[in-house]
């Protein structure tokens, strides 16, 4: 999944006949996942039709201050501004560089440009010459200085005949570039998560087994969240319907306590954060039975055996990975998990209880309360499961000063 995903971007486009390739780069951003509003310069509908980009796009285009001739409805380019999460101008002409530069603001592009609070990519594109001009260099100089970043023109056969640099990046290119500089700014770039989820299932014979009534979502999500910004995540997961829903992160299934905790301590001394989100058995089966039980006696006793406590073991072991653990109680909440903290040597604990609405196993939404190694106490509203997941997430970063 791309870190464009749910991105709202700005293309702007200027008049430039390498405005051609930009259906083919709209066409990249949707597929990329990110919500694309194409602003044109008027000399740019020369080039490239309207039509062309909405369709592709699927939002209107605007390229003026006002849809009609009455002067009513208007495009409010600072909305345009706020909106986006990143601004995209490709192809920037000499002409639109000059007016960025110096704040010529004489249409609706430039006007946006000037209002946004977001991230500004520039692809510039022109002749040879023109490229290599004092005042191009000078327009890139001050844009540069403005924070602004350029997607560097390429080198090849120009619209002129010529031969040099000063083609804009094909969109392939673009798109890579954006990719590549929005993870390199991402919190969690650089760091190896491990993340536990789902339910174990502790067999009883061939057919049965000892299990719970987790799904798995919660921990799922906070894989997903921690993928996409830019963690490289493990995800050992207990027997569940989901997959992770970045490609990019590495599940392990596994079924019963003993392969978790196999495969925790195989991953573990690499990791920078350990987050055990799963619901792991507590007992099983003393005895494994080969064949299935038949229903012969009234009754059934099957003797249990503690499963290892994989929580405990990472903390017994811990250097310098940042350790989370997950609670759920039914009494005594705060309590019981500041006792948890202490005794398996945890930095944070998430804690449900299932005396709230709408938390626990089963439902889509979730209610926690952060507890640290301090004991500070932080409740969360309910949310649903995606946004708790944000909020863990968040909460590590600002314990763990990532």
């Amino acid at each position: 999944m791309s870190v464009l995903k749910g991105k709202k971007v700005i293309l702007g486009i200027s008049g430039g006949i390498a405005a051609y390739k930009t259906a083919h780069l709209v066409r990249l951003l949707i597929k990329s996942g990110a919500e694309v509003q194409v602003i044109l310069t008027p000399a740019a509908k020369e080039f490239v039709t309207p039509l062309t980009l909405a369709t592709l796009s699927k939002n209107p285009v605007h390229s003026t201050f006002y849809n009609d001739d009455d002067g009513v409805n208007w495009n409010n380019h600072v909305e345009f501004g706020l909106w986006a999460d990143l601004m995209l101008i490709a192809p920037a002409t000499a002409n639109t560089l000059s007016k960025m530069s110096n704040g010529n603001c004489d249409n609706l592009l430039i006007a946006t440009y000037l209002s946004a609070k977001c991230p500004v990519y520039f692809a510039p594109a022109m002749d040879l010459d023109m490229y290599k001009h004092p005042s191009t260099i000078d327009s890139f100089r001050v844009l540069h200085q403005f924070g602004n970043i350029i997607i560097p023109a390429e080198s090849g056969e120009l619209a002129s005949g010529l031969s040099g640099e000063g083609r804009m990046a094909e969109p392939e290119n673009i798109i890579s570039f954006l990719e590549a500089d929005l993870e390199s700014q991402l919190p969690l770039k650089g760091k190896k998560i491990l993340i536990t989820a789902g339910p174990t299932y502790e067999a009883i014979d061939p057919v049965r087994f000892i299990g719970n009534h987790s799904s798995g979502k919660m921990g799922y999500e906070i894989a997903n969240h921690a993928a996409s910004l830019g963690a490289e995540v493990i995800l050992v997961s207990g027997p569940t319907h989901l997959e992770p829903a970045y490609s990019s992160i590495k599940s392990i299934k596994i079924v019963s306590a003993a392969e978790m905790y196999q495969s925790c301590h195989l991953y573990y001394d690499d990791c920078d954060i350990v987050i055990c989100a799963a619901a792991v058995a507590d007992y099983r089966p003393k005895h494994v039975s080969d064949v299935k039980i038949k229903k012969n006696e009234s009754d059934l006793t099957i003797e249990l055996e503690k499963t290892e406590d994989i929580l405990a073991s990472l903390g017994k072991i811990k250097k310098k990975q940042f350790l989370v653990g997950f609670a759920l109680e039914t009494n005594d909440e705060i309590a019981n998990a500041k006792v948890k903290i202490q005794k398996k040597n945890l930095d944070l604990i998430v804690l449900n209880s299932l005396q709230d609405h709408g938390a626990g196993f089963g439902t889509s939404t979730n209610k926690i309360t952060f507890i640290d190694k301090s004991f500070n106490v932080q409740p969360m509203e309910l949310k649903s499961k995606e946004a708790v997941a944000a909020d863990i997430i968040n909460k590590i970063i600002e314990e763990y000063h990532v």
